[in-house]
């Protein structure tokens, strides 16, 4: 990415963000499907893969780093979830939306591809990723998932900056990216608050038993790969999240991770409206876990 003067602004509409609407916008509104719709659309970075340079000194951290596979597996699979739930909507805001969203998703794919291209990086061979029966259940599983995975995301690229492991180079190149994420994750959060108001109250129950077993699907996937098992149930070596924090981070503590997490999702999330919900229970969660994490840390210490 060139630091023209043009790349900076589109930086900037990338980041921050206000809706030209009422003071108080009411959960479940019109006004809120505008606002969130409105938030993604507007500020769409139109960066291209095709030009990305790579910098040639990353090649051998990137290459030791676990998450390849896993990582262009996830992102073909929801652009394709996201597009075709997008398919099946009338509303023509939301079906732009969510087509933004799908279109984003694959062009991380086609990122990543041209990253694995540069640096002659292996990879299993990808599964085929057809069209979900289930439409509505895929794109929330994939935005569900994309909260977890977009949290830790944040706080591990921030290690790799703060530690030098990725060249500033790199940074540079990975922080659209990076940032689209929190858009994307943002715009799920309150796509699930405004559907959840809007569905009629004798659909809410099955929703909200739809909502948990997506919960208890992404629990379990997320253990099999702390086990060394990719997106398909095939086992690696390496453990994709420890091991990762420990080489971009040089042995981060846990502790450490998670505030760094907890920081970055607030500084990520700090330029769009105030009026939008932001996503709640990931960080709701790890707030809690560094409720326990201190008086073990001194424990040891005496």
């Amino acid at each position: 990415m060139s630091d023209t003067l043009t790349d900076a602004a589109e930086d900037r509409t990338l980041r921050h963000w206000t809706f030209r609407g009422p003071a108080r916008v009411k959960i479940g509104s019109d006004a809120h499907k505008q606002m969130f719709c409105r938030m993604l659309l507007e500020t769409h970075n139109p960066y291209k893969p095709a030009v990305i340079e790579w910098p040639p000194d990353a090649l051998e951290r990137l290459c030791s780093l676990p998450i390849w596979d896993i990582a262009v597996q996830t992102e073909g699979r929801a652009s394709i979830d996201v597009s075709t739930y997008a398919a099946r909507l009338s509303d023509p805001l939301l079906r732009d939306a969510l087509t933004m969203d799908a279109e984003e998703e694959a062009r991380h794919k086609r990122v990543l591809a041209r990253l694995i291209a540069a640096y002659g990086i292996e990879i299993a061979p990808e599964p085929p990723y057809p069209a979900p029966r289930d439409a509505e259940w895929a794109w929330m599983r994939t935005g569900y998932s994309e909260c977890i995975d977009s949290f830790f995301a944040f706080g591990l690229f921030r290690s790799a900056q703060q530690s030098g492991y990725f060249p500033q180079t790199l940074v540079e190149t990975f922080e659209p990216v990076i940032q689209e994420e929190a858009r994307h994750i943002l715009f799920f959060a309150n796509w699930i608050a405004w559907h959840r108001r809007t569905m009629p109250w004798w659909r809410r129950p099955w929703h909200a038993l739809r909502v948990a077993a997506i919960w208890a699907v992404l629990i379990w996937q997320r253990v099999a790969i702390a086990k060394g098992l990719d997106a398909q149930g095939v086992a690696h070596d390496s453990n994709f999240l420890p091991e990762s924090s420990k080489m971009i981070g040089e042995s981060i503590e846990v502790r450490e991770l998670i505030e760094l997490c907890l920081a970055e999702n607030d500084r990520r999330m700090s330029g769009y409206d105030a009026r939008l919900l932001r996503p709640r229970l990931v960080p709701a969660l790890a707030r809690f876990a560094l409720r326990f994490i201190t008086p073990l840390r001194r424990n040891r210490q005496h």
